[in-house]
């Protein structure tokens, strides 16, 4: 009997838009012969099962199932295709959890801790991994620009600690002006801004997944953005060059993927991830970024470039994922 499997897609946030994106990538590409896929949206209206024909229906929420020509459907796994709250931020795997219902991404406590940028440097910088000089600013205690600029070296950059896809970012040159208005910026997006020194470098990223127990590294890719930095235009808007696999020493890429592995063990990462990393030649070590908990798997999305310059289809890539959700 083919196992049931709910397609979540959706969310709270602006990512929501590159969610849409992705779950057509991953629902083109689930094995139909092993697996029974639903598609479930949340979103800020209600949670909606979406037949391939016919009008949306209500899932119970109780339960988290749905009803179909008359039976009730339970799910045995959660693919989840939610980009940002509250998908990737722990909320719903909490949810899963106590409904007992496996699922493709991190566990709740992971998603949450990694979903803020702060407190994701903090651990891995703990645990040995090399991370920028940050500071995180609250909404609610936060008075001005200038208390901050005496213990960062700049540029820096100004982005929401909570979230992804580069909404809010800015990178700030000199601390006049500007500072103010990027962290107001920022403030739009979310309560919590991050304030990272910059480190000069050439920008790589790198899908990290476990299979049949083993973390297995995809194939590095370096971003060249065609804009000052890698922002939401470079990533989504086409104002960026991806190069997959990259063209870097054996030397260096030996030392991402090492260091992409132990922040994945680190954090107790599950299901597929993404970690963005700058490699400093001065300092001749890659310094961990951010790591995204769901990342984008739409046409324009790294990942997807990255199993495929492994050798693999999105398919098998897609089922691997699926199988050691339920295996747990």
């Amino acid at each position: 009997m083919k196992k049931r499997i709910a397609l979540v897609t959706g969310g709270f946030s602006g990512e929501a838009e590159i969610s849409y994106k992705s779950v057509i990538t991953v629902g083109n590409n689930i094995d139909t012969d092993k697996y029974d896929v639903y598609k479930i949206d949340i979103n800020p209206e209600g949670w909606w099962y979406l037949p391939k024909q016919g009008e949306r229906q209500k899932v119970r929420k109780e339960d988290f199932s749905i009803t179909v020509d008359g039976n009730k459907i339970n799910f045995d796994a959660v693919l989840l295709c939610i980009h940002g709250t509250p998908g990737e931020d722990g909320k719903l795997q909490g949810y899963f959890d106590m409904l007992h219902i496996p699922y493709t991404s991190c566990d709740a406590a992971t998603s949450a801790i990694t979903f803020n940028k702060r407190y994701t440097v903090a651990v891995a910088g703990f645990g040995g991994v090399h991370v920028a000089k940050s500071v995180l600013l609250f909404k609610n205690s936060f008075d001005s620009a200038d208390e901050i600029v005496s213990g960062l070296q700049f540029p820096v950059f100004v982005k929401p600690n909570n979230g992804g896809s580069s909404i809010g970012m800015s990178k700030v040159n000199l601390p006049t002006e500007e500072l103010g208005v990027a962290i107001e910026k920022a403030f739009k997006e979310d309560n919590q801004v991050l304030v990272e020194e910059f480190i000069k470098g050439r920008e790589f990223t790198i899908g990290v997944f476990k299979t049949k127990g083993q973390i297995i590294t995809l194939p590095i890719t370096e971003v060249i953005s065609k804009n000052d930095f890698f922002d939401f235009e470079a990533k989504y808007l086409g104002k960026s060059e991806e190069v997959t696999p990259a063209n870097v020493d054996e030397s260096i890429a030996a030392q991402i993927r090492a260091a992409a592995k132990k922040a994945y063990q680190l954090l107790n990462c599950r299901g597929i991830v993404r970690i963005d990393f700058i490699y400093n030649e001065e300092k001749a070590a890659p310094y961990m970024l951010e790591i995204n908990t769901v990342p984008g798997q739409s046409e324009a999305s790294i990942v997807p470039q990255q199993v495929k310059a492994m050798g693999w289809t999105l398919k098998d890539f897609y089922t691997a994922v699926i199988e050691e959700a339920l295996v747990g």
